[in-house]
Parts: structure tokens; sequence; C-alpha cells
């Protein structure tokens, strides 16, 4: 009886699905062209388009360890893919920032702890995703580092702080800044909330890295709570 049950719900639901499929068509977020019904988000012609960086795998320091080089002390630091105008990580991250798709970050999160099971970053005492403001989160509807945050935590079992740093004050959109700039927009821009965490080793998590201005500033402000703790940051894509 068990196994005719569990071969009715295998019917029922790839019935649905098809359903689904029909009614709300799916697209590509990056070619628009109609998805098929085991793909998720993208299409696997653009999923195998995705430029990597693969940082994972260099011995030497790589262009992300030295951008923070003789700024803030960084463990490991990862970003999977490539960030530019027009590549295929450009479409995903304005789907999930600007589309409302919050569960592709969720997805995304869980890509990126698959791709990375055997790095040391994924060897950290707890994640921390980059804290947004009360108003930003209030009108996206999420924070998309944290979603990102929530797949690393369901796939590596490794807990997720909310409450370890805030954010406390609401500033401007980074995209037309220089790296001067950057920094003056970020400095100060973040409280430590919580200390005597006993973390020894915080992973935090972004979606995309360019000056690394906020990171660094986010860096800091748990440095100055516990000097000793051991800080990596793992970022979706990178802006080389």
């Amino acid at each position: 009886m068990s196994t005719y049950i569990q071969k009715l719900g295998l019917v029922l639901k790839n019935y649905t699905d098809g359903l689904g499929h029909l009614v709300f068509t799916n697209v590509c977020l990056h070619c628009n062209k109609e998805l098929v019904a085991q793909e998720r988000y993208l299409c696997w012609v653009c999923w195998d388009g995705l430029e990597r960086t693969y940082f994972e795998l260099q011995t030497e320091a790589t262009i992300l360890d030295k951008l923070f080089w003789n700024r803030v002390e960084i463990k490991h630091t990862c970003a999977l893919y490539v960030y530019g105008k027009g590549k295929i990580s450009q479409s995903l991250i304005r789907a999930l920032k600007y589309d409302f798709k919050a569960p592709l970050g969720i997805f995304l999160g869980e890509h990126m702890a698959q791709q990375l099971l055997q790095h040391p970053i994924s060897k950290v005492d707890a994640l921390l995703p980059v804290p947004i403001h009360p108003k930003k989160k209030f009108a996206r509807g999420y924070n998309q580092s944290e979603l990102l945050a929530r797949g690393l935590s369901k796939e590596w079992g490794i807990p997720l702080m909310k409450s370890l740093v805030r954010k406390r004050k609401h500033t401007s959109s980074q995209t037309t800044n220089d790296r001067f700039g950057r920094w003056d927009n970020v400095q100060n821009m973040f409280d430590a909330a919580l200390k005597n965490t006993n973390y020894g080793h915080i992973l935090i998590v972004d979606d995309v890295i360019t000056t690394g201005a906020t990171l660094e500033s986010l860096a800091r402000a748990i440095k100055a709570t516990d000097p000793k703790v051991q800080i990596s940051l793992l970022s979706f894509a990178f802006t080389k």
C-alpha cells in the first residue's frame, strides 16, 4: 500500500508541476527562453555559460584576497562567479534583488555550498549575512545575503547569525560610487550588537563584491568587539 501511495504521489506531483508550467510559464532569467520542467531559473546553456572565477582552486593568493591586504585581516575569501554588465551572473543578482525572487536566493546559497564542500571556508563556526537597513529590507521583503546564507546553512549545517551586527544608517546605492566614494559611504556603517559569541571563525556572506568597502567596514566592526575572531568572506560573484 505504501508503494502505491508513493507512486500515486509522484504521478500527482508530475501532473501539478506540468499544469503549473503551462499556466505560469517559466523563462530563463538571462536569455528569456522558456525553461523545460527540469530547469530552474536558467536554461542549461546559460548555467553552463556562467563565468567561474575558480578562486577555490587556486593555491596562490587571488585578486580577491589581495583586495583586502593592508585593509583588514581576512582568513579566507572566495567568490564563485565573475560579475559584470551583460553577464549571466548579473541577470541572477538583478532578479534576486529587484524581482522579488526570494526562493532564488536560497537556491543559489545551496548551489554555492555544494560547489565548496571541500573548501576550508565550509568549516567555519557561524555564517553572517551582510545586514541591510530595515527600510531597504521592508521595501524588498527580504535581505538577499541572508537568503544566500540560509542556503549555505542548510547544506553545511552551520548556524546562521542575524543579530551579531546591525546596519545603523541607510546609505545611498553604491553603484555609481568609485572606490573612495564607496568607502566614504560605508565607513562607521555597522555596529556589533553582541560580544563574546563563542564563535572563533565567522563567514560573512554577500551577493556581489566590488571594491570590498562594505565588507571591510563590517569586518572592522566585528573585530572591534573581538580582535581574536577570524573572519572569512564568501560571495556569489565578484567584479574583477
